[in-house]
């Protein structure tokens, strides 16, 4: 027996029951017996891991052997009986592992059907605003001929011999029992006598379904919006799959998305810069009057709060980010050129002074 049981499972003391369960998996995996038929010291290990995960997966025995510390001390003895009323979620486990896995279904409940997705294209006052669109999707849907039973009308799936309907086979490993879809009916539970003409048995047939879709105010390129039940139809009467919608949204000329927001690059003279004044920007809904400093620097930033994208949690919307930038002529008019010249006349000094000045006490 192992001396610890969370060494043995290659956790931590305060490791979460996901945690637990997935090193489990791991090491059971590894260590199976019938992954290693040849090495009886991988069977030992195999029933340490057993022995140690039926009890860290048990709050009741995990609480009472914390208490106890380490097997063998503080008092914690295991009950090997206790042990056995694991068996069931061993098998749920090792059934996952070695041949049921994801999708698999419940027994005799057939196998969930595989998610769909499609992409629609935006315009960006689209995305922004919200719409619903139509989209074409190709499905393997329930054949109309038979209802998507498979089976000739007039006729009938018949339950399975082999697994009586449970859809699953089970076979004996000790105190351990491994379970995997029925090989004769493939997991449904039923067997197809006389098959459909139309889908050959298999319930589905080919087809193109049209969904109209809710686009909700604010989706991004690449935002993905699930359609339960809207993917390919189960096997064996399982549920149906998701269908996925992946937005393609077209550029703005204007708006550039910043996550939840959205940044404008405003032009402004050189006059505006230095002294400042009022200009109409563009928003969303329109356009609106904002004041720009004296001084302004070009790459300034100014925020308009609360005036950008509705946000997908739906709580509230983004930020306007104007960036300015300074708008320089590259050919000026005999008064614009008498026009700088007076203005260089009296501005303050050297910009550059400074710069020289600290450069010439480095060199």
């Amino acid at each position: 027996m192992a001396d610890d049981y969370y060494d043995t499972l290659g956790v931590k003391k305060g490791a979460s029951e996901e945690e637990i369960k997935k090193a489990y998996r791991k090491l059971a995996r590894k260590y199976h017996p019938d992954a290693n038929p040849d090495d009886a010291s991988a069977e030992e290990r195999f029933k340490q891991i057993q022995e140690a995960y039926s009890v860290l997966s048990d709050e009741d025995k995990r609480k009472q052997y914390d208490a106890g510390g380490m097997f063998g001390g503080g008092g914690f003895r295991f009950d090997p009986s206790a042990f056995r009323t694991n068996v069931g979620s061993f098998g749920d486990i090792l059934s996952d592992l070695f041949g049921g896995g994801a999708g698999a279904g419940q027994p005799g409940m057939g196998q969930r059907g595989r998610d769909l997705e499609t992409e629609v294209h935006l315009s960006f006052a689209q995305a922004i605003g919200g719409t619903e669109i139509s989209v074409n999707v190709p499905v393997d849907a329930s054949c109309p001929t038979c209802g998507g039973s498979g089976a000739k009308p007039g006729t009938s799936p018949k339950t399975c011999p082999s697994c009586g309907g449970r859809g699953i086979e089970t076979q004996g490993q000790g105190m351990f029992s491994l379970s995997q879809p029925c090989s004769q009916c493939g997991g449904s539970g039923k067997i197809i006598e006389d098959p459909c003409p139309t889908c050959h048995g298999s319930g589905h047939t080919h087809q193109v379904k049209r969904y109209r879709v809710k686009i909700p105010a604010g989706v991004r390129e690449g935002s993905r919006i699930r359609l339960s039940g809207k993917g390919e139809p189960g096997l064996g009467g399982g549920p149906a799959g998701d269908l996925y919608v992946v937005t393609r949204v077209s550029p703005s000329p204007i708006f550039k998305r910043k996550g939840d927001h959205v940044e404008v690059e405003v032009p402004i003279s050189i006059t505006e810069a230095i002294s400042g004044g009022t200009v109409e920007v563009p928003t969303l809904d329109g356009t609106k009057r904002i004041r720009i400093p004296s001084g302004t620097k070009d790459g300034s930033v100014q925020r308009l709060r609360g005036e950008g994208p509705p946000k997908l949690s739906g709580k509230g919307r983004g930020d306007i980010h104007y960036r300015f930038r300074i708008d320089v002529p590259k050919s000026l008019t005999e008064e614009q050129k008498q026009a700088v010249e007076e203005l260089s006349k009296v501005m303050n000094g050297d910009p550059r002074a400074d710069l020289l000045a600290r450069a010439s006490k480095e060199a």
